[in-house]
């Protein structure tokens, strides 16, 4: 089953998500989460959170088509977000794609990526989106299509990762240990279409941005 959350954060150009949506989608909104989905024209099948942030109107409008709506303390130990991904996982996702996790908010960006660990440890196959790049979390191999010349890079979310290979880029790597602490491949490029990243073990964000963006360089810190 593939359920997709919508959290509170930056969404950018809102038409390049309505291709997104399936119609056997789960849909779950965290909190404020749920203001997209109405721009969005999208049902959702709960929200969740303490509600600090859903718009009035939004709100009203959905609890008047039954939608469930699961509220929590304003004062707890989790996100959210990361409740989202709790009740996800207890309606048995296999598979959960992620809008609105990454933005300026660089704390919740960190804690929506590393909170993903544990879950593809579990076997879920988890993606971030927004409308400039794909984030990836995996455990083993991806193929990344695009267009030759993207950008993609391959960062340690585990304190190592090791047997990382990347085929068919312009700076391949063949069975390399990658560190946490030194993140260096970064700003890899497709040499065609199509890449593949192998991982043996370890957990890999890996960023593949769809087009190049204004003052993108090697040479960016």
């Amino acid at each position: 089953m593939r359920c997709i959350i919508l959290a509170n954060g930056e969404y950018g150009d809102m038409e390049a998500y309505q291709s997104l949506f399936q119609d056997d989608d789960t849909v779950l909104c965290a909190d404020g989460g749920a203001n997209y989905a109405y721009m969005l024209g999208v049902m959702p099948d709960s929200i969740i959170g303490d509600m600090d942030s859903i718009l009035p109107e939004v709100r009203e409008f959905f609890e008047a088509r039954n939608v469930e709506i699961q509220k929590f303390p304003r004062h707890k130990d989790f996100t959210d977000t990361q409740l989202a991904l709790d009740i996800a996982q207890e309606w048995g996702a296999t598979e959960i794609l992620m809008l609105g996790t990454l933005g300026r908010r660089l704390d919740h960006t960190l804690s929506n990526l590393y909170c993903g660990i544990e879950l593809v440890q579990r076997g879920i196959k988890l993606t971030h989106f927004t409308p400039e790049y794909w984030v990836y979390i995996i455990n083993q191999d991806i193929e990344i299509e695009g267009k030759q010349g993207d950008t993609v890079s391959v960062l340690a979310l585990t304190q190592e990762a090791r047997g990382v290979s990347e085929i068919g880029f312009e700076y391949p790597l063949e069975n390399t240990v990658l560190e946490k602490s030194n993140p260096y491949a970064i700003s890899n490029r497709l040499a065609s279409s199509k890449g593949k990243i192998r991982v043996q073990e370890g957990i890999l964000a890996v960023i593949h941005y769809l087009q190049k963006l204004e003052g993108d360089s090697q040479n960016l810190a």
